[in-house]
């Protein structure tokens, strides 16, 4: 069970810091007991096997979440507060959430768009609080505290879990846009965290006086960073959100010694040490960093190595894998900039306890050299989507797992990415459907009568969203009217950046559009692009 390592190290040594945010420390301790009160106040509140859904900005009350609510047999349902209210409302709807916990602005803005959702209740913050307070830290070992049998059956709304218990009972549900347009919610049991906690220490071990800075949003897998890190008894300190201010300020506050990163984040915080040398300085306690959710481009890990100096590992994963199952370790990337060019651009080799494998379209294996798509098997591969079975069955061959990304191992088994599901954007480490976004604007804009949307390169967020429209005859549509309309029923990052028009789109010769030719053709022609929007 999830909860099991923080309890095992409060009755060893309550009095160690575990969860560090805005000037107060929660040592171990009192993170057990919260975590022991939360499961009891979530268990009086809910039925059993019941989904509980958490909305905001990072604070504890989410990894107290993290624990508490599959503690109770309940399962932690993650919602990004970047999406707009009705994307929001909609996998509330899709998860049979029966109880929404967030910030008091979060609710407020989400009030309109859930208020004809039945049986939902809320709960702000300060009502998580009086929740964990009323239940109290002395709540009787074994009440609502281990989801055997309380989380029989807790997937029971559809095929991910159905009827598991123990280890194999679903603890969180997260939400990920793929290629089908709508999000699917990969459905994460506590024996699914053990494993990537497992392949995580091997790939990115936890030393024994780490101090790790987590700045990424908490309702994203990264969140199993945390697990981790705390299931090695050493501290988490959270940040609300990122900011080079803000990273540089923790770390040389609570001598931080580790802390993972995406592209963006480490482009923006060395632009910041750029403008403010003097600010290298307070970093003198970070020694290493790791990086994934998208790729990092070689040139930039070598300006990083340059103005930091500090270790770092890579890591392939995805939420389906309840965090990385292949890692590039710090040996590698030395090499790498020392002059093995080739190894900055690979994702490096999987964890002991994972099987990853490149197959052919008939899932035959493929020899190295040869690019095909990744397939994953192993106890971190997720239970599946929630209630919905199809989906997950056609993302299984028997027990392997198909990531939908290309790539290719090297005669040292070595991994490279050749490319991934082309149909999803990742920009600033956000996942976008492209597929979701041509339906919105479809639906908004009926001066469009075709359009494709796919990625375009950006120094910083790594992709930018870009639609290539097809207008009626005798329409017409600003840019800026367009997106403005994609807008208000999407989040902001969802929006296109780009709106370029054309006469047609390329197709094969079943009209499907050739996304390749039409990413070859933008490529050839920054000029339509013109200034990002």
């Amino acid at each position: 069970m999830l909860h099991h390592a923080i309890d095992r190290i409060a009755g060893t040594d309550p009095d160690r810091p575990a969860v560090i945010h805005d000037g107060r420390t929660f040592t171990f301790g009192e993170l057990s007991a919260r975590v022991r009160a939360a499961a009891a106040g979530v268990a009086a509140r809910t039925a059993p096997g019941a989904r509980v859904a958490m909305v905001g900005e990072n604070n504890p009350a989410w990894v107290e979440a993290y624990y508490g609510v599959p503690r109770a047999g309940r399962v932690l349902v993650f919602l990004n507060h970047r999406l707009a209210p009705a994307e929001l409302a909609s996998v509330l709807r899709r998860s049979g959430a029966s109880l929404l916990v967030g910030t008091p602005e979060e609710l407020d803005r989400l009030a309109p768009a859930v208020a004809e959702i039945d049986g939902l209740d809320t709960l702000d913050l300060a009502g998580w609080e009086d929740l964990v307070g009323a239940a109290g830290p002395g709540a009787p070992e074994g009440s609502a505290a281990e989801p055997d049998g309380a989380g029989a059956g807790a997937a029971g709304d559809g095929a991910a879990g159905d009827g598991a218990v123990g280890n194999r009972a679903p603890a969180w549900i997260i939400y990920t846009s793929g290629t089908t347009g709508s999000p699917k919610g990969a459905t994460l049991s506590h024996d699914n965290f053990a494993a990537s906690i497992e392949a995580s220490a091997v790939g990115r071990p936890v030393l024994p006086d780490d101090v790790y800075l987590y700045p990424f949003p908490l309702c994203h897998v990264s969140g199993y960073n945390v697990l981790r890190v705390l299931a090695a008894g050493r501290p988490v300190v959270l940040a609300d959100r990122f900011t080079p201010e803000v990273f540089v300020d923790l770390v040389d506050r609570h001598g931080v010694t580790t802390t993972s990163v995406a592209a963006t984040m480490l482009s923006s915080l060395l632009d910041h040490l750029a403008d403010h040398p003097e600010d290298r300085a307070r970093l003198g306690s970070l020694r290493s960093v790791a990086y994934g959710a998208a790729p990092m481009p070689p040139a930039l890990l070598r300006r990083a190595h340059d103005a930091l100096g500090v270790a770092f590992t890579g890591g392939y994963g995805m939420t389906e894998l309840a965090g990385n199952a292949v890692f590039l370790g710090p040996d590698e990337h030395r090499r790498g900039l020392a002059g093995e060019d080739r190894l900055l651009a690979t994702a490096g080799r999987a964890a002991p306890n994972v099987e990853i494998r490149v197959v052919d379209d008939d899932a035959r294996t493929l020899p190295a050299g040869q690019p095909g798509e990744i397939v994953a098997r192993g106890r971190q591969v997720m239970l599946g989507y929630w209630d919905d079975e199809a989906t997950t069955g056609r993302s299984f061959t028997g027990d392997w797992f198909h990531t939908g990304d290309i790539g290719v191992f090297d005669n040292e088994g070595v991994l490279a990415i050749v490319d991934r599901k082309k149909d999803v954007i990742v920009t600033g480490a956000e996942n976008v459907s492209s597929l979701e976004v041509e339906e919105e604007i479809l639906r908004s804009c009926p001066e469009v009568r075709e359009v494709a949307v796919v990625g375009v390169p950006d120094p910083h967020w790594g992709e930018n969203v870009c639609a290539v429209v097809v207008y009626r005859p005798g329409s017409a549509l600003a840019a800026a009217d367009l997106i403005g309309r994609v807008r208000r029923s999407l989040a902001g990052y969802k929006a296109p950046r780009h709106v370029v028009a054309t006469d047609e789109l390329p197709k094969n010769g079943t009209g499907k559009v050739v996304k390749d030719d039409l990413r070859r053709w933008l490529a050839d022609r920054p000029d339509l692009l013109g200034a990002r929007r």
